[in-house]
């Protein structure tokens, strides 16, 4: 007879693995939207697709209540320092999606006033292609930042 039978009503479980659990279900994005993929993350957000029932509700345009940043559409390098900025004032533990073409790798706007790529100066956790992705690659994305809460892998810092 196991120590479930003798305590029911019970549940079982590592602190750890409860604040995955809470980490998981609970992830409150920033958008940073700049462009057409914005549009397509107003989207996701939308009945139609709902991006809440994934545990992303609660949109905070505030980084210091945010734990997701959403990076999508073009970033000149005027933006960059304001998005580097966003960044570090984000809590610990954080996540980066890169939405879209524009934000992954400059897309087709090779000029010297974009960055091509985000990841060149913040770290990039998910990268979501197309121009523009559909809402369910947004919804796609979450899910692989789930389940890397999920396993506990270790949280990267860049240096």
């Amino acid at each position: 007879m196991g120590l479930e039978s003798k305590l029911p009503g019970f549940m079982m479980s590592t602190v750890e693995r409860m604040l995955r659990w809470a980490r998981k279900n609970s992830m409150w994005p920033m958008p940073f939207g700049t462009a057409c993929c914005a549009i397509e993350m107003m989207s996701a957000l939308s009945s139609r697709y709902d991006l809440a029932r994934f545990g992303a509700e609660v949109i905070r345009f505030s980084p210091r209540q945010s734990d997701v940043l959403i990076v999508s559409g073009r970033i000149s390098i005027k933006m960059m320092p304001v998005l580097q900025k966003i960044y570090l004032q984000m809590p610990e533990p954080k996540w980066v999606i890169s939405m879209g073409a524009c934000a992954s790798c400059g897309g087709v706007f090779d000029t010297y006033t974009l960055i091509q790529g985000v990841d060149r100066f913040i770290p990039v956790d998910v990268y979501i292609p197309g121009c523009p992705p559909r809402p369910e690659n947004l919804v796609d994305a979450l899910i692989e930042i789930q389940k890397k809460i999920d396993e506990g892998k270790p949280i990267e810092t860049p240096a």
